[in-house]
């Protein structure tokens, strides 16, 4: 049976996308692998930011709403985004770095069984570094030579991820019984879940919460993505996913990767993403993020879609 392998990568709002890539190159010292445009409203920016080449398990993206509210936070929702460091020692260093950076934070914390520093993006977005340290949470890390953050303290890709929903049996059902994760810690209110695969991993941390639903606006999550191997075992999971009744968008070429799209019973939309081509597929590894990068279906209009588009630098 195909296996998932963990993360992908999440999707999220940004009101400014200048200010967005000086937060997350320079503050957080993540690399701009790719800058394109959302393939289904091109005349917004699609920023994704990684490793070196922006391998899946490592990418954070955002959609840039210029007109984009605030987030009215609420449950069935993604509300949680963590970050891998190498150790406790590193989240030393980053408080000094947000310190610096004029970064409100917590302070040294815990999120379950890890060290923990909470602090959220210019768009409110809710952040926290995890330290690695004596978990050992497999990555496919390739360190970027330009990164502000010394290699010792450079973020790893993501950790866990924290859902909100109403009825938490419902989106553990998709996770355990169709998606093979395996439950790590549960109680009455909140269900750890894990996908280990060989350098690939995901944990997904399931909470029950009751009341209004939330609203997006900028800083939301618009979606997590999950990586199947190829477009075979993807068309695999189109099939599954539709005899369990769940509603599809069938399969979407993206170019840089193949997708598919559905909401669980709870709302919360998944994205199931191929670990391939990737970013390299229309750039040399040391381009990546310099130009504005179109699939060939969008090339045609390059003119009108950079017209509509302010630059980032």
């Amino acid at each position: 049976m195909p296996q998932l392998l963990g993360h992908h990568h999440t999707s999220m709002f940004t009101k400014n996308a200048k200010q967005n890539k000086q937060f997350y190159t320079e503050v957080l010292g993540l690399r701009l692998v790719k800058k394109t445009v959302n393939q289904d409203s091109p005349d917004m920016y699609h920023l994704f930011y990684g490793d070196e080449v922006g391998n899946p398990g490592t990418e954070l993206t955002f959609f840039e709403i210029q007109n984009a509210g605030h987030t009215v936070k609420g449950t069935n929702s993604i509300h949680l985004i963590s970050l891998l460091v190498p150790s406790k020692n590193s989240l030393t260093y980053w408080e000094q770095r947000l310190t610096a950076h004029n970064i409100e934070h917590s302070g040294l914390s815990r999120y379950g069984a890890y060290d923990a520093l909470y602090f959220e993006d210019p768009d409110q977005l809710s952040l926290v570094l995890l330290s690695n340290e004596g978990l050992n949470v497999p990555q496919r890390w390739q360190p970027w030579g330009d990164a502000p953050v010394p290699q010792e303290h450079a973020i790893l890709g993501m950790g866990p991820i924290g859902i909100k929903v109403r009825q938490m049996e419902a989106t553990v059902k998709l996770l355990t019984d169709t998606f093979g994760y395996t439950i790590k810690q549960q109680s009455a209110q909140e269900t750890t879940l894990q996908a280990v695969a060989g350098e690939h991993w995901g944990e997904i941390v399931v909470s029950e919460e009751h009341g209004s639903r939330q609203r997006a606006g900028r800083g939301s999550v618009h979606h997590l993505a999950l990586t199947v191997a190829d477009k075979k075992e993807l068309e695999h999971w189109n099939d599954v996913l539709q005899q369990q009744g769940y509603k599809t968008t069938g399969i979407i070429e993206r170019f840089y990767f193949t997708s598919l799209y559905f909401h669980d019973r709870n709302g919360i939309l998944f994205e199931l993403a191929t670990d391939g081509p990737g970013f390299t597929i229309d750039a040399e590894p040391a381009e990546l993020g310099q130009r504005l990068d179109l699939p060939p279906f969008l090339e045609v209009n390059r003119a009108a879609i950079e017209h509509r588009l302010q630059p980032l630098d």
